[in-house]
């Protein structure tokens, strides 16, 4: 279960020729945005589409199989795939017409027998200045130069950290933090790991009681007062480990137990976090400092929360994402749902400008308002030229992406870059 040369196709050339250098505050450097939390602070783009949807201004159709979304940074993205099994890759693309920059194999797919079967590159980079990180599905992790592909340096999760990857392979991407770069080899060694991001080298490794396996979700920055952590979601539950030193601090069981496929990247509202899992349900706890430990103390728990590939997102006081039938929006203080829809579920999302950008399963793209009322449209259209599905049972899993007044939307082999501005030439 997945997670999650170049010959472009340019539509609306006039568009791409107005063109100009992008902020890097519009980016989309890593896994779901700036913060790790699918929330963009872009301002300036379309409130409704037109029928047929936005303005196409390009796409390519030789990305490579996979599931990986873009990362954007200024004129570049970044992505991965793979061709076969044996070759998985990072490339950089241009952003004006799709173009590929450069590409550099990093190994090969990981777990190629799976069931149900769907090998292929899943991560997303992160990009931080003139370096970009992957982690392929095989565990091989790398620090690459964001403007050749030129590899600084390498360690593999398995060989390196006697790693333990899920059933569909490494899937997580890794997390930019200081001058660390966190990853999770899984497994009893080194369930979690620091990294110096200039050479690779090991700073700290977290073993976990339990040892679970690495799943498919990546971890998150979160802060309770001066004591800063990192929360991931493994194949038992949720843990919280410090970010200075790999001390294990704590977890939480409910929503990953009897789970087959973790996969939900944990949301964190200050010292408050839900998760949820494939076939148990979701759930909110608050961390809670307790004699010098953290405790977590559950808020909220439901089998009928949101749990689905797409993540959820926090806007205001609700957050917003899939169950395996519905796109649900759900109030975060105490998980009552205040509605649910079936128009174009299950769907990946992400928010910007005061809309919700939506990427379902099958394919179709939506503008959602986000509000407690009611599912309302503002938007709906399908990317043409869908491509062939591997099997019977792959969907449309890559998660929508938007980053100065664009919206990319990735489909296996295929890439879309749309104008989603509001003022002509924004882009």
């Amino acid at each position: 279960m997945p997670f999650p040369h170049c010959a472009a196709t340019l539509v609306g050339g006039a568009a791409v020729l107005l063109f100009t250098a992008s902020s890097p505050a519009d980016d989309w450097a890593q896994w779901r945005g700036p913060h790790r939390d699918g929330v963009s602070a872009e301002k300036g783009l379309l409130a409704e589409w037109p029928k047929a949807g936005p303005a196409l201004l390009w796409s390519v159709a030789d990305l490579g199989a996979g599931y990986s979304t873009p990362a954007v940074a200024a004129d570049r993205l970044f992505l991965m795939g793979n061709e076969g099994l044996e070759n998985e890759f990072v490339e950089a693309r241009s952003t004006t017409n799709g173009q590929r920059a450069w590409s550099t194999r990093i190994g090969k797919v990981g777990n190629p027998k799976q069931e149900p079967n769907y090998p292929g590159a899943r991560s997303t980079p992160s990009v931080e200045g003139k370096m970009v990180y992957a982690l392929g599905s095989d565990g091989d992790v790398v620090g690459l130069e964001s403007d050749t592909g030129k590899e600084r340096w390498r360690k593999n999760l398995r060989t390196d950290f006697g790693g333990s990857p899920g059933v569909w392979a490494y899937a997580e991407s890794p997390l930019i933090d200081g001058d660390q770069l966190i990853c999770t080899p899984g497994g009893t060694n080194a369930t979690l790991v620091a990294l110096n991001k200039q050479t690779g080298n090991e700073i700290w490794r977290c073993a976990v009681p339990g040892g679970d396996a690495a799943t498919y979700a990546s971890a998150i920055v979160v802060e309770i007062g001066n004591l800063k952590q990192y929360v991931q979601f493994l194949e038992r539950g949720l843990v919280g480990v410090d970010a200075k030193t790999g001390k294990f601090l704590w977890r939480y069981d409910k929503t990953a137990l009897g789970s087959p496929a973790v996969i939900l990247t944990p949301l964190a509202e200050k010292d408050q976090i839900y998760s949820g899992a494939f076939r148990v349900g979701g759930g909110l706890v608050k961390l809670q400092m307790k004699n010098g430990l953290i405790e977590p103390e559950p808020v909220y728990f439901s089998p009928k929360l949101p749990i689905g590939l797409g993540g959820v997102v926090k806007v205001g006081e609700y957050f917003y994402g899939s169950t395996g039938q519905a796109y649900l929006c759900v109030d975060f203080a105490t998980g009552t749902v205040k509605w649910e829809d079936r128009a174009l579920a299950p769907a990946a999302s992400c928010f910007a400008d005061g809309r919700l950008y939506l990427h379902g399963e099958n394919g179709d793209v939506a503008l959602v308002e986000p509000t407690p009322e009611a599912y309302r449209e503002q938007g709906h259209f399908t990317p043409p030229e869908q491509p062939k599905r591997a099997n019977a049972m792959e969907k449309s899993w890559a998660y929508p992406v938007v980053a100065n007044g664009r919206l990319y939307i990735r489909d296996g082999v295929k890439l879309w870059c749309y104008d989603i501005g509001k003022q002509s030439g924004h882009n």
